[in-house]
């Protein structure tokens, strides 16, 4: 029985490789190895039910079901039967499915049932079904796709209560809605529903009706669904419905051998900040907390500050026939990420791809800030970049114009669309480049994106501190990380 799940993995490879790209694309579709399945069967806690009933929605070639199967077989569990529910809806991979289960159907007192179709479409029929069967467990690797917000299944999840944005959410709310009480379920998803106002009603959906029990992060972004070449970066979450929160169990391991594999027990208002309203889910990697933290120095909001903060507000191909490579007569600076070095902003910066400058006219003037000094932040990171959080200063010396524009690639910290005074500008971005900002920024964000949200709900030094770190920064031509790692000991 235990090589049987190698056999599965075997299908699997073969079937991924002879899928087109694209259409792996369109279904949102990454299925799991056999190691990922393993360890996603053994976090399940509820293992002296009598009678289980499994939910595995988009089940693939079935290596999730078959891991749970395996677990039972080799007496991890003491069920006296199992239902398997298993959802899939490419065609392509129904025999498969349908052939993994009944191996196990054969040896187990086994009822097996394949849902051939739309599970989302089947879920809400099962919803709002009286008698309908609920489950005790479920074990799922949804697909990862975007919808729009006027799509059918957008429509469709809105008839039962669920707001949300990715097929991934769609299908773990779905889900939580079809548990019993005490139901447990196990997903390997995005982590991007962390944090991110677009997440908020998933993550209040989640804790209205369940608690966090386990989240597992693998190390490397890139690790945990490898043969599919998959840059997402992945968590696998245990939850538990109806239960009463607790203490929260995270588990890292840097890959999908999971030899490194270690835990920590953490207070859940380490994992969730307590008031804080878009509930943020944080995933602290160590027993010792970051600096931020608990620093009675770090303690302010932007608001407390009277600091405002937008994402630029130039998107740049919504006005292209406004946008000139160089600067030219009646145009106005046009920054983007790559004009900062630093403390430094190296503008026009002639043979780069994007514009350097945006025409000033009454379409154009809306968009456009005054001219004076700023803090920005990269709304974007390379998945090779050390640093998630980037900050740069805009030093209106550098611009004899009396206007300049933002790319949407940019987060702006302004004060109703001018300028800050000097030193706070400077402030900040000493505060925003150091190596305690970016920590504490990761166990919150697990994604290249770093959003105005984001950088809102961080925890700030008063404003009298930051002009000081403006006031000690521009004494100093260049500077270094370890200068103001250094520096920022001083405050926390």
């Amino acid at each position: 029985m235990q090589q049987f799940l190698e056999q599965i993995d075997s299908v699997r490879l073969k079937v991924s490789s002879k899928t087109d790209p694209k259409r792996k694309s369109e279904l949102g579709q990454f299925m799991t190895p056999s190691t990922i399945a393993r360890f996603m069967a053994s976090l399940f806690t509820n293992v002296n039910i009598q009678n289980a009933r499994l939910l595995d929605p988009g089940a693939g070639v079935g290596s999730l079901s078959c891991a749970f199967l395996e677990r039972w077989a080799t007496r991890g569990f003491t069920f006296e039967s199992v239902e398997v529910v298993a959802s899939e809806l490419d065609p392509k991979l129904h025999d498969h499915l349908s052939a993994s289960l009944g191996v196990y159907k054969d040896k187990l007192p086994l009822d097996v049932k394949v849902l051939k179709g739309d599970f989302i479409e089947q879920a809400i029929n099962m919803i709002q079904s009286e008698g309908e069967m609920r489950f005790t467990h479920a074990i799922l690797n949804p697909p990862y796709k975007k919808m729009n917000s006027n799509s059918r299944h957008r429509l469709l999840l809105r008839q039962v209560g669920i707001e949300t944005v990715n097929l991934y959410s769609a299908f773990v709310a779905l889900t939580l809605a079809l548990m019993e009480q005490g139901g447990q379920l196990v997903a390997i998803i995005p982590r991007s529903f962390c944090n991110g106002p677009y997440f908020r009603p998933f993550r209040q959906y989640i804790f209205e009706r369940s608690a966090i029990k386990h989240i597992h992060l693998f190390g490397a972004r890139n690790k945990a669904f490898k043969d599919e070449s998959v840059l997402q970066e992945n968590v696998i979450i245990l939850l538990e419905c109806g239960a009463q929160q607790g203490e929260v169990t995270i588990s890292t391991s840097t890959d999908d051998s999971f030899t490194d594999y270690q835990t920590y027990l953490h207070p859940f208002n380490r994992v969730v900040l307590p008031n804080d309203p878009e509930f943020f889910i944080h995933i602290p990697t160590s027993l010792e907390r970051n600096p931020i933290d608990i620093s009675s120095n770090i303690n302010y909001s932007l608001q407390d500050l009277g600091i405002d903060l937008s994402t630029g507000p130039v998107v740049d191909f919504r006005v292209k026939e406004h946008l000139r490579d160089m600067p030219e007569p009646g145009a106005v600076p046009l920054l983007y990420p790559m004009h900062f070095v630093g403390q430094l902003t190296d503008w026009p910066k002639p043979g780069m791809k994007k514009p350097n400058a945006i025409m000033l006219n009454p379409d154009t003037e809306k968009w456009l800030y005054k001219n004076g000094f700023y803090t920005v932040v990269r709304r974007f990171s390379s998945k090779e970049e050390r640093r998630r959080v980037v900050a740069g200063v805009v030093n209106p010396a550098y611009f004899d114009y009396p206007l300049l524009g933002f790319e949407n690639h940019l987060n702006v910290f302004h004060c109703k669309k001018q300028g800050l005074p000097e030193e706070l500008a400077y402030g900040l971005f000493v505060y925003l480049n150091s190596t305690v900002v970016d920590e504490y920024f990761r166990i919150f964000n697990g994604h290249t994106q770093v959003n105005a949200t984001d950088l809102r709900n961080l925890k700030y030094p008063s404003r009298e501190t930051l002009i000081e770190l403006g006031k000690w920064v521009r004494a100093y031509e260049t500077i270094t990380q370890q200068d103001i790692d250094q520096k920022l000991e001083e405050i926390l």
